[in-house]
């Protein structure tokens, strides 16, 4: 089974998909002379996931009773129609399809019968077999899932114990390093492969909490939710995702990390469900030239570009501006790495966070609290105020918020700032994709509420200035390079 995720690398659709295979790199000198013994070994835990999904088809009318729209008088008209009152429903009535059998692939972690995949592979399902190596096929309970890691853990019995495998370190595991895959491509089932680690750490735009290793396997439809071995023979990942021009491999993989998901899958086969940490922050990318704006020496971190109230970010006291650096002892070079920092630390525990705040770094603890799925980004007060201008410093019209123009621009009534009315052509407002209808809320950390205070504050800063923009009811920092202006 695949699936396509959001995003693509070097024009590539991202195929979601259950096991790492490799092209093995020319003969290196390093390479083992055989991976026999190993693939013996692991393989008899590692099982073929069948799910049926009940599929239904609306019916379609684009002209009265038929599925594709032709000229009146048409020759194909008069035949679909024909096959219409045969076969098709009436009256726009759905059209009842057989159900669907998706096949991919799991791996056995305790002889009881717990047995991980992939979420995508049984998302949906009303019925899941799983079938062992030697043919035995048994009936799966599900017993959780977490759909923002694409992990699931399902549960089944036997009457003797059954093979299983072991989670391994993924950190330990180096680029280079050969690993070895097995799974289910295309249906056929039992089948090994084996290639080098590529990289850690991809982010693929397929979840919140992306951090994957890379891997140049062959992974194709139905590998889903298999594992890859290191050479001792445990699982440092299970393989989730391609990268593909045409839904096969073309030798670019990602697999889910053992380090990401072992906790999740105790917390899958303890509770049915995944609880998370919730710091309660908005953030954004530190890019050099707010990292420039912010006086940092690098950009490193992430920006805080609002705090939620009743949050624990807001009972710690930080504020929009901060740059988070360290987070309970690790370091955050990206802003991706910080969500799951915060995910993965438990509700009640403190953690005391490095920040960079007036240009100087401070710290902060903070008490980690439970995600909870309404919890939205935090509103911001009532505008006031009424004026209009240009900023030569910006490259830009300006005016303060009037309820004519929320209406206007679509603006959520409770922004407050000013609003850019037009965008001087090649100006660094221009540069920066600044558009009518973005709300500057703050100019170097200064809240505005006329185009004046706007210009005064960019014409104070000597090479670049910090802007908080908000758009569409979400707030980010946009740095401004004044000198190339």
């Amino acid at each position: 089974m695949s699936r396509t995720f959001v995003g693509a690398i070097a024009g590539a659709a991202l195929l979601a998909t259950p096991m790492l295979t490799m092209a093995v790199p020319a003969q290196a000198e390093t390479a083992p002379g055989s991976f026999a013994d190993l693939a013996e070994e692991v393989t008899p835990a590692v099982v073929n996931i069948s799910s049926k999904h009940t599929a239904e088809v609306a019916g379609r009318q684009m002209q009265p009773g038929l599925p594709f729209e032709f000229p009146e008088g048409s020759p194909f008209e008069e035949f679909f129609r024909q096959f219409q009152d045969r076969f098709g429903p009436r009256d726009g009535a759905p059209r009842q399809m057989p159900d669907r059998v998706a096949l991919g692939s799991g791996f056995i972690i305790d002889p009881e019968g717990y047995v991980v995949t992939n979420n995508h592979v049984i998302a949906d399902a009303s019925e899941i077999k799983v079938t062992l190596t030697g043919g035995e096929e048994y009936p799966a309970e599900l017993v959780g899932t977490d759909p923002k890691t694409d992990l699931a853990l399902l549960k089944i019995e036997a009457d003797e114990p059954l093979p299983s495998v072991e989670f391994g370190d993924s950190d330990a595991i180096r680029v280079g390093d050969w690993v070895l895959a097995v799974g289910n491509p295309f249906g056929l089932g039992g089948s090994v492969t084996t290639g080098i680690v590529s990289a850690h750490g991809r982010y693929i735009n397929a979840g919140p909490y992306d951090d994957f290793l890379q891997i140049d396997a062959a992974i194709n439809q139905g590998n889903s939710g298999g594992p890859t071995f290191n050479t001792e023979g445990e699982v440092i990942g299970i393989n989730t995702a391609i990268a593909s021009p045409n839904g096969g491999s073309v030798g670019i993989g990602f697999a889910i990390p053992s380090k990401l998901a072992e906790p999740i899958i105790a917390q899958l086969r303890e509770d049915g469900s995944v609880d998370r940490g919730w710091l309660g922050v908005q953030i954004q990318p530190v890019t050099p030239e707010i990292a420039a704006a912010l006086g940092l020496d690098e950009p490193v971190g992430a920006l805080v570009a609002s705090v939620q109230p009743d949050s624990p970010a807001a009972r710690a006291e930080l504020r929009q501006g901060d740059v988070i650096l360290d987070f309970a002892g690790t370091e955050v070079e990206k802003m991706r790495e910080l969500p799951l920092l915060v995910a993965t630390t438990p509700a009640g525990k403190k953690a005391e966070l490095t920040i960079w705040r007036d240009g100087v770094k401070q710290t902060v603890e903070v008490e980690i609290g439970k995600l909870q799925p309404e919890q939205v980004a935090a509103a911001q007060p009532e505008p006031t105020g009424e004026s209009s201008g240009q900023s030569e410093a910006l490259g830009a019209t300006l005016a303060t918020l009037t309820p004519e123009l929320k209406r206007q621009f679509g603006i959520p009534s409770e922004v407050e700032g000013v609003v850019v009315v037009d965008v001087e052509a090649g100006g660094p407002a221009a540069e920066k994709g600044l558009r009518p209808g973005d709300v500057i809320e703050k100019v170097s950390q200064n809240a505005v509420s006329t185009p004046a205070e706007v210009e005064e504050a960019a014409q104070a800063a000597e090479h670049a200035v910090l802007l908080l923009i908000n758009r569409q009811g979400n707030s980010q920092f946009v740095a401004l390079d004044l000198d190339a202006a």
